[in-house]
Formats: structure tokens, sequence, C-alpha cells
């Protein structure tokens, strides 16, 4: 019977043991089924930006259909390996960013009964839904630690978690807590020992107490209640924490005296931290012994608080601190240090950003002596000498930090520092020191670092230099001003293992620098100095050099024959932006077994098509950049046998071949792959796995073709930034890039890619921030209603074919900086809701089918800076309202706009271009025109202005180009149009030699994409990204040449047109102080009078045209002086007397001088000085028919002649060859002739027929 037993007991043993050895094989159902089901409110657990050290072999969260996966396999899930339950779940902004609020449904943790710690922080939850919260969840008792950090959640919070009993940590750091916070709900967390409240908005807690009225947290031990809006009070709540460690009140709102009494019995307390408050006076709580309460203190932080020198008499009651900060507070002159004589134990005291001037200590004080860290920084001392000397009080000091201090006034004897032998540390950083200082800290004989970065020293560093410190292993002196021999400076401290002389003004060769012979260094930093030459062979004996970095200096020669390939330990080697000539393959390094970083970049990258592939080198590089400048070749061929690979940019060295997928494939740790602007051709091939780190692929400026892979969202997922453009993609954007939900930008540009915008794309990208698709021929609404592409900044769509409307979805863009829609076929009206993107900077949306007004939302957009409307269908009237405050550049030609300026744009203070032409605006030019004292650019041409031209103009001093012609303004010119920006005394502006202007008659004002605003305004382009509008070529005719230029050198346009008013009066003499103008426009006016003869002084002007106006008098003969001039009119003038003769004036054509009887001269049209005559050049287009003559009259005379009688001979050759033609003819003319005679006869008046 008992062996019956005994096998029944066996067997149930082994189900029972069976049973449990499947649950452990892998997570349990119900806790993987609630994981799929928290991923459709956590929508981004798989966030390859989110990671945990350790966790690299971890799988991403299936799709629900995947039952048969281990959950405690996958990412942010830590599973307990005995019974598989799930113990640990980081749902750390497993939301994304950027999402509204949520609510959770906390039932959901219901399955995990062995869940220790959850963290749920960055997510932006604002409670749980149905009023369900984890209180209504008996299985979570084994809750350890909750993470609320960074989420929205109220003080309704606490009523939800009174059902954790084994709570110990609870962090609810910026949420939404404010006002009174009664933790009642925590009354059955007895175990709770850390809290976190910090930066709420709260003024009150209320701690809980149990039935018996006693407390219920005793156990506390860390709480932070930093960033909130407690006054003195809050200290009277804390009795009732006895076991508490530590106490964070920063930033609140203490002030005048704090009375600490309530922290009476918090006789633990170790660190209390009560900075950036408003307190002037602490009163330390005592015993009945009058012993203070708080022996056991040790960190005490009362920084940037309004503490006076009586400080130190409170401080003497703690006598365990050892870290003591009273940075910024009110401590003055001279600071008696008794009352710090009973802090014995004190390490650590920091009281720099006070105006202290020294310190007292009282003679045969014992205290102190253990003081090892002193920061006096930030002083700004009359006497520094005085503080030196006191400083002596302090012997056992390891670190004294005296950065952004000055003592530049003040000497220093030696002596005053010879008690400080134990220094190790002295940190002197942008500091004004007097050179005695650097020679008296001799004294610190163990000194073994120095910091000396941007100090500046008031003295000269002579022969002896710095003090001979044998143990110095760190000197950093970058920022210094050295003029003389770094070995002068730093002596013979050959110990030095760190040395960094960055941007020290360092000139010649580092031959003569003398670091050969420190051979112990370890990190070498000489960049951005003025250093030239060759690395000296010396250099090799430096090997133990772990860091060489000499870029941004003038160093040449070929690495191959350098001392760099000596350099044994060398892990990180920095030679770019130099004139160094490196060869591609970095074959000269293979043998550098150590390197792991190389940066060659801006140097001279050299291809040898003759170098052996058939080595392979000793190291394994991480990072490799090599962009620019190369000569072309194949991609090198020791990339095939590197496996480390993180970050590579081999871009601008004209690099032939396909896409180097095999680089992805080799290197599963890839960060950044950059290979723009190379020759680089084929299709783009992805790699054969998902390459799950890569967040940078740049490949614009090559000649790639094919469609964009469709599964590149798929294996590239982790992309934050995408670049393809400038290159020969075609076909569909495709929808899988809508999985790379940590993409920031995406730059598919000048391609040939078609069909619409992926709604795929638009809904997932959260995080996208630049999106750019211009020059493509992408069609279709621009977005669709699924629009979520909340973080975007810019959006550039131009130059493709986009229809409909600017679509509503856009406006959940709230953070939009630049909108670029221009050269599309987008209609309907301006939606005002752009007017509530408070963030605007430029609305660019220029030849459209855009229609209606401009919103009167506009008006709010007050850090606008470019408005481009151009070539649209925009009407009705300017609103007075809109004056952003920053704009710089308004381009509204070419529109429907009526009605007068009125107030707009007169507060644009800074505004550089006005382009208003080609409307129908009326009225007259507004007087606060005188005030956009920046403006550069006018252009008010054809458009219904009437009145005289407004003096305002001349207070415009940087005034370059106006155009207000074809108008009907009227009235004289003012003479003080005189515009200083064109004088030769004034600006910089391009000389004549490197650009010309075109000879026209009317200005237009120059397209915004052709031309830039000078360097002291904004550019029309964001601030960062691809540029945001094309260059476009303009081309210059000057004296039968043609000349092609483009971006900024357009800058050189300086004109003045007038021309279609009805301007009277004389022409202002000062007109011809504007030297550096190059079109000067005054046809089709009413001037009168003589030429000014100042017009001789304009030496840079191309194109002068005074046709059509009243002028009388000579030609002035100093005119043929003006050897720029390419066009020439004053045709149709009261001109009289010889035309100036010159072998320059002449070419000039004699169209110019018609219209002008009583001229007479040369005739132009004839050649001069026998040559032959050049051809025509272009001429002024006027509305007036007279002078625009298609033919010479002469030969159309000569040429109708000469066609007659061909025509003649020809009719006389055929009847002459056909007898029956013949017949026919004078059949037809006896006709005819009889026919007339008869007509004649019988309408005769009978008296004259007989």
């Amino acid at each position: 019977m008992g062996s019956k037993w005994a096998l029944v007991l066996v067997i149930f043993m082994f189900v029972s043991l069976e049973g449990c050895l499947s649950q452990i094989s892998g997570c349990w159902d119900e806790e993987r089924v609630a994981l799929l089901q928290l991923k459709h409110f956590f929508n981004d657990p798989n966030d390859p930006n989110w990671f945990v050290e350790g966790e690299e072999h971890k799988s991403d969260w299936p799709v629900e259909g995947e039952r048969n996966s281990d959950c405690c396999q996958w990412k942010r899930v830590e599973c307990n390996n005995s019974t598989g339950r799930v113990i640990r779940l980081n749902l750390q902004r497993a939301r994304g960013w950027g999402l509204v609020e949520g609510y959770l449904n906390a039932s959901l943790f219901s399955a995990f009964e062995q869940l220790e710690e959850l963290d749920l922080s960055g997510n932006s939850i604002a409670g749980f839904v149905d009023n369900g919260g984890l209180d209504k969840l008996p299985t979570l008792t084994n809750l350890e630690s909750l993470d609320l950090e960074g989420n929205m959640f109220n003080n309704d919070i606490f009523s939800s978690l009174n059902a954790l009993p084994s709570l110990k940590y609870l962090d609810l750091y910026g949420n939404s807590l404010n006002e009174t916070v009664d933790l009642q709900g925590l009354d059955s967390c007895k175990n709770l020992k850390d809290l976190n409240l910090g930066y709420n908005q709260i003024e009150k807690v209320v701690f809980p107490k149990g039935l018996d009225k006693l407390p219920t947290l005793t156990n506390l031990e860390f709480l932070d209640l930093r960033g909130n809006m407690f006054n003195n009070d809050i200290l009277s709540s804390i009795n009732v924490l006895p076991s508490l460690t530590s106490l964070y009140l920063s930033d609140n709102r203490l002030n005048e005296t704090v009375d600490l009494q309530g922290l009476y019995s918090s006789k633990n307390l170790t660190d209390l931290v009560l900075s950036y408050n408003q307190i002037e006076k602490v009163v330390f709580p005592k015993g009945l012994d009058k012993l203070s309460r708080l022996r056991n203190l040790e960190y005490l932080n009362l920084e940037f608080n309004m503490f006076n020198n009586d400080i130190f008499s409170s401080l003497n009651a703690l006598p365990s601190l050892k870290y003591l900060d009273l940075d910024g507070n009110r401590l003055n002159e001279t600071v008696d240090l008794q009352g710090l004589d009973s802090l014995r134990n004190l390490e650590d005291l920091r009281m720099g950003n006070n105006p202290i001037e020294k310190f007292i200590f009282p003679k045969g004080s014992t205290g102190l002596r253990k003081l090892e860290t002193l920061d006096l920084s930030g002083l700004n001392v009359i006497n520094g000498s005085s503080l030196l000397q006191s400083l002596g009080s302090f012997p056992s000091l390891k670190t004294l930090d005296l950065s952004s201090s000055k003592f530049s006034d003040s000497t220093t004897n030696r002596d005053y520092l010879h008690n400080l032998t134990n220094v190790e540390e002295l940190i002197l950083d942008e500091s004004f020191l007097h050179i005695s200082l650097l020679q008296s800290i001799a004294a610190f004989t163990s000194l073994n670092s120095l910091s000396m970065f941007n100090c500046h020293i008031n003295g000269i560093l002579g022969f002896q230099g710095l003090p001979n410190f044998k143990n110095l292993m760190y000197l950093n002196m970058d920022y210094s001003n050295l003029d003389i021999n770094v070995r002068q400076i730093i002596g013979e401290m050959t110990s030095l293992e760190f040395l960094s002389l960055f941007n020290c003004g360092l000139q010649g060769t580092l031959s003569h620098l003398g670091l050969c012979e420190f051979v112990h260094l370890q990190e070498l930093y000489l960049s951005r100095n003025n250093l030239m030459g060759t690395l000296p062979s010396c250099f090799a004996n430096l090997t133990s050099l772990q860091v060489l970095d000499v870029s941004s200096n003038k160093f040449t020669g070929d690495i191959s024959l350098s001392s760099v390939k000596s350099l044994i330990s060398i892990q990180e080697l920095r030679l770019s932006d130099n004139h160094f000539q490196i060869p591609l393959s970095l074959a000269p390094l293979f043998n550098l077994s150590k390197l792991k970083k190389f940066y060659g970049e801006n140097n001279e990258i050299i291809y040898a098509e003759t170098e052996s592939h058939s080595s392979v080198p000793k190291f394994q590089l991480n990072t490799i950049m090599l962009s620019c400048c190369g000569d072309g070749g194949m991609l090198p061929e020791f990339l095939h046998h590197q496996h480390d690979l993180q970050k590579v940019d081999l871009s601008h060295n004209n690099l032939t071949g396909e896409f180097p997928n095999w680089l992805l494939e080799n290197n599963t740790k890839l960060e950044s792959l950059v290979l723009a602007n190379n020759s680089l051709a084929g299709l783009l091939q992805l790699p054969n796995h998902s390459l799950m780190g890569l967040t940078t692929l740049d490949i614009s400026h090559n000649l790639f073709q094919g469609h964009i892979p469709k599964e590149i969202g798929e294996y590239l997922p982790s992309l934050t930034s995408l670049n393809l453009s400038r290159n020969a993609f075609d076909g569909k954007i495709p929808s899988s890039i809508g999985d790379m939900n940590s993409l920031h930008s995406l730059d598919l540009s000048f391609n040939q890619l078609s069909g619409k915008i992926p709604e795929h794309l638009a809904e997932s990208c959260t995080s996208l921030q630049l999106l750019v698709l211009s020059n493509n021929n992408i069609q279709g609404q621009i977005f669709s209603t699924n629009f979520n592409l909340t973080n975007l900044l810019r959006l550039q769509l131009d130059s493709n074919n986009f229809t409909g409307r600017i679509p509503d979805s856009l406006s959940k863009a709230s953070n939009l900086a630049g909108l670029y829609l221009s050269d599309n076929k987008i209609s309907g009206g301006i939606p005002s809701w752009l007017g509530n993107i408070s963030s605007l900077e430029d609305i660019i949306m220029p030849n459209n089918h855009l229609e209606g007004p401009i919103p009167l939302e506009f008006c709010r957009l007050d850090i606008l800076e470019v408005l481009d409307l151009t070539g649209n269908n925009i009407s009705g009237s300017l609103p007075s309202c809109f004056s952003p405050p920053s704009i710089t550049q308004v381009h509204l030609s070419k529109n429907r706009l009526d009605g007068q300026l009125k107030e707009a744009f007169n507060n644009s203070f800074f505004l550089v271009t006005l382009d208003l032409g080609y409307n129908r605006l009326d009225g007259r030019i507004p007087t606060w025109i005188g005030r956009l004292t920046h403006l550069t650019y006018l252009t008010l041409s054809n458009n219904n202005f009437e009145g005289e031209v407004p003096t305002q103009l001349c207070k415009l001093k940087q005034l370059r180009l106006v155009d207000i012609s074809h108008n009907n303004l009227y009235g004289h010119l003012p003479p003080c149009l005189d515009v200083t920006a064109l004088h030769d005394s004034d600006h910089d502006i391009v000389s004549p030699s490197s650009i010309s202007m075109p000879p026209i008659d009317s200005i237009s004002m120059p397209p915004i994409d052709s031309i830039s605003t000078p360097p002291t305004v904004p550019a029309y382009a964001p601030n960062s990204g691809p540029p945001m509008r094309k260059e476009e070529t303009v081309e210059f005719i000057t004296k039968n040449n043609s000349y092609f230029y483009q971006g900024k050198v357009l800058t050189g346009m300086s004109g003045i047109d007038l021309s279609c008013n009805k301007l009277t009066g004389l022409i202002p003499q000062q007109i011809g102080n504007l030297t550096r103008i190059r079109t000067l426009n005054l046809s089709h006016n009413n001037f009168i009078g003589p030429i000014p003869p100042t017009f001789a002084k304009l030496r840079q002007i191309e194109s002068l045209d005074l046709s059509y106006n009243n002028l009388n008098g000579t030609i002035p003969h100093q005119l043929v002086e003006l050897d720029s001039l390419s066009f020439f009119s004053v045709a149709h003038n009261n001109l009289s007397g010889n035309i100036p003769t010159s072998p320059h004036f002449c070419t000039l054509g004699d169209n110019g001088f018609d219209g002008n009887p009583f001229l007479y001269g040369l005739t132009l049209s004839k050649s001069c000085n026998g040559t032959k005559s050049p051809s025509p050049m272009p001429r002024a287009a006027t509305d007036n028919g007279e002078d625009n003559d298609l033919f010479d009259m002469d030969i159309f005379y000569i040429s109708f002649t000469v066609s007659y009688i061909i025509v003649l001979l020809g009719i006389a050759a055929v009847l002459y060859i056909n007898p029956y033609w013949r017949r026919s003819w004078f059949y037809f003319v006896e006709t005819r002739m009889t026919s007339c005679y008869y007509f004649v006869v019988d309408n005769l008046p009978r008296r004259l027929r007989h």
C-alpha cells in the first residue's frame, strides 16, 4: 500500500515539474498578451533611440499575431530566470515624443503578478481610464519601484497608489501636481524610502498619518521637493519623517530667516540642499542638551542665496560636515573663518562668485586640516595679494579653483603660497592673472594638473616661462596667446602626459616648438594655430602618444613620408583642415594597429591607381573622415577589411563606382555614412539585413538612379537624417519611410520622383523636423487629413506639381518656422491659421494660383522674416496691422493688390527688400518709408502711385536699388536723393571688374532666388539644413561680351529707375555723387535743362537712359570717360551741338541720339577708326512706338527696289519662254486697258468730251 502512495507521489511530482518547466521555458502567455495590448498605447516601444546597456541582444516587440515570441527576450522587459515572470518593465518614452496627453488603462498591468519595477516616465500620461488606477489591481503587491517622471499626473494620482504595500521608490518629478498635495493615499506604503516630487507647482504637502495619528512614512529616507513653490512653512511639515537622510528644497520660495527646527526629529539627515532661494539666515535645531540635532549632516548646499559673513558663526554646530557650498552669496571683503574651526571633517569648500578680499583664520586653530578642495572661482578682487597670502591657512589643499577670477593688478610673492605644497590640481581657466602669480605657484611642488584655458596674463612669460613642475602631467593652455617658443614656456616638464595648446596663435614649424623630448605625452592638441611645414621626423620618439590633433593649421607634406606612421600607440589621429597629401588608401598607416579614429578631411586626398590592394591593415577603425578634396577613383580597398566602423565620411572626393552596400553589411555598428558630392552611380542597394544603429545616410550630389528601394524603411529603421537629394531617382517615394519613427531630416530634392507624398510618411514620422521634396514631379494634394508631423519645423515642396489648397491638417505643425511652396499649382486662399503659428519665419509661396486677400491673422506673425507671394492672384489691400518687427524681405509683386499702403510695414524697421511692383496700389508713397533705415532694395513699379517723390527716401542711407517707374508721380526730383550707399566712401560693394549690369531701360526687382541680402541682415534661407532656394544664373552684357554671375555676387546690383512718370524740373546735380551706381533710368518724364556735368563722376555706370524728356544744351564731353558705359540714350530731347567723339563713346550706337534735330557729329552707325562697327546692343524698351523701329529704312528702300526688279524680270522671262502664257497675258492686258478706257470716257463730264 505504501509503495502505491509513493508511486502516486512520484507521478504527481513529475507532472508538477513538467508544468513548471513548461512555464519557465519562456514568458507566461497572459503576460505576453498583456504586453501586446500595452503596445497599442505605447506605440513606440521599439524606439531605436532608446538604449539600455546590456539589451543589445534583445529583440523588438512583435506584432500581435506573433504568439510564439518569448517576451522575456523583448527589449524593455526583464523576467525572473527561475519563474519566467516579468519582474521589470521599462516603458520610458515608449509613446514617442511630442504626443498629446493620454490616459492609461491600468488593468493591463494585472497580469504582472511578480512585477517589481515599472518605469512609465516621459509618456505624457495624464491619468487612468474609467477611474481605474493602480489601486484597483491587488496583483501588484510586489511592486517596489514606480517611475512616473515627466508625465501629466495631477494630485489625484496619490489615491491610485494606496494598494502598493511594497513600494519603496516613487518618482513624480515634472508632473502637474499643484497647490496642496495630500499624501494620505500613501498611508499603506509604509516601506517607501525614496519620494521625488521635484519641479511641480506644489505649495504645501500633507504627510499621511495612521488611525493612531502617528506618521506612516517613517521609513522615508530621500525626499526631493526641488523646483516647487514652497515657503518657509514646509520645514514644519517634515518633522514626521524620522528616517530622513536627504532633503532637497532648492529653487523654491524660502526667504529671509529659515528655522530648521522642523528637522528636529531628522537626526539622521546627511544631505541638505537649500540652494537657489532667497535665504539670509539659517537657524539650526538643537536638543535639550543644546547640542545640534544635525550632527550627522555631511553635505550642505546653500549656493545662490543671500547669506553674508554671519553665516559662518551658524555652522559650528555641524561637526560632521564634509561639503559646504556658499557660491554666489553676499560674502564680502574680509571673511572670518572662526566659525568653521569646529568643522574638522570639512573636505570641500566652495565660495566662488563672492567679493571676498581675504580670509582671517584664528591663530592656533586646528580646524579645516582636512580641507582638500577650495573653489574661489569668479572672484574680482582689488588686492589679490592679500587673498592669495591668506590661502596659506589651508595647508591640506589638493585642488584650488581660481577660474574666472581677476588678479591681473596684483603681484604675488612666492612666499605667500609656500604652505600649499600639497596642491595637485590648479584651475586658472578664463582668469586675468599677473605673471607673478604663475611664477609664485612654483611652491606647488606636488602639482600634477594645471589648467589655464583662455587665461589672460598681465605681463610677459619671459625666458623662464612657467615653473619647472617635475610632476606635472596635465597642462591645458587653450586660447592663450603664446607668441614665443613653447619650450620656453613649459620648460623641462618632460613628465607631461597631456598638453593642449588649442588656438594659441602658435606660428612657425613644429621643429621649433621642442615637443619631441616629451616622450611621455599621451595626448597632444595643437589645432587652430598657424603652424606650417611638415611633421618633424623626431615625432617618431613619441611612442606613448595616443591622441594627436594638428587640425586647422597650414601643415604640408605627404603623410606617406611623415613620422605619423611611426606612432605605434596612436588611437586617434586628427589631420583635418591642412595641406597634407593623404592617400585615399591610408596605406602608410596600415601598421598602426591601435588606430581607431582618423580625421583627414579638407586636405589633398590622393588616389593612386598603382597602389597594391593585397595588404591588409592592422587597424580596425571606428571613425574615418576623409571628405574633400579628392581627385577621383574607386572606394578604398581597405574598407573591405573593416568591421567596427561607426562613422564614415568620404564626401567631396569625386569617387566612382556603385553604392557600397557591402560596407553596411560588414559593419553592423555603423551610425553615419556620408558619401555626398561624388560620382557614384547605379542603383541604391540595401544591405541583406536591417541596420539598427545607422542614424545618418547622405548620398546627395551623386549619379544614382532608379527607384528608391521600397524596403528602405524596414532595413534602415533608425535613421534620423536621410539625404538622397540631387541624384536621378525616379518612381514614387517609398511608403516604408514612414517606418523611420526617429527621422528628423528627410531631403529627396532635385530628383525625378513622382506620385504623391505617402500617407504613411505623413502619419508616422512624428519626429520629422525638416522635409525637403523640392524640384521633383510630385503631384496631388500636399497632405491628407492623416497628418501627424507635429514637430515639423521646415517644409520645402517648391518646384513640383502640387495642386489643391494648402491643407488645414498642416496647422498641427504648431512649431513650423519655414513654409516653401513656390512654383506649384496650389490654389485657393491663404489659410488664416498660418497667422496662428507664431514660430513662422519664412512664408515663401510665389508662382502659384493663390487668391484672395492676405489674412488679418498675419498681423500676429511677430518673428516673420521673409514673405514671398510673388506671381499669384492675391487681391485686396494690405492689412494696416501687418508690420512684423523682424521681417527683412517682402516680395508681393505681380499680384492684384490695390488700395493704399497706409500703415502696413511702418514698424518693420529691419526691412531690407520691399517689392510691391506690378500691382494696383494707389495713393501717395507713405512717409513712414523713411523710418525703414535698413531698406536696401525698393521697387514700387507698375502701380498707380501719385504725388511727388517723397523726400523721406533721402533718409534711407542703405538704398542701392530704387525702382518706382511706371507710376503717376509728378513734381521735382528731390536733390537730397543722394544715396550714400552708392558713394565711394561708403560700403564695400562688389567692384565693377567682377560684375556688370545689363543695359536695360526699366529695372525689375531682382528675383528672390537670384539675389542675396547683405551680410548685415538675415539671409533669405533657413539657418540650417539644405538651401531653401535655388541660385539662378544671370547674364550681363557689357561692350558686346556676355558674363554670367550667380548668388551673392549679385549684391553688386545698384541703380535708380524713375522712368515713365511725370517728373519735371532740372535733374539734380547731386545724382552725380552716386559714383557706384550701375544703372540710371530717368526716361519718359518731363525733365528740362542740361545734362548735369557731374554725371562724369559715375565711373561705374553701365546703363544711362535720359531719353524722352525735354533736356537741352549739349552732351557733356566728360561723359566719354565713362569706360563702363554699355548703354546710353538721350533720344527725343532738345539737345544740340556736337556729339562727343571718342573711340569708346562711338560704340554705343546711334539710336540713342535720335529725335534731337540740332544734334550733329559723327554718324555712329559707321565704323570708328576704320574698324568694323559692332553688332547692335540691346535697346531700351519704351512705351512709345516711335522709337521701336525694327529695321533700318535705307536698307528697306534698297531691298524693296531690288525685289521689284527681280519680280519684273521673272515675269518677262516666263512670257518669253511660253507662247500660250504670252498670248494670254497680252489678251489680259488689252482687256484691262479697254475697260479702263470706257470707264474714263463714261465718267468724264460731257463738256470735256467735246
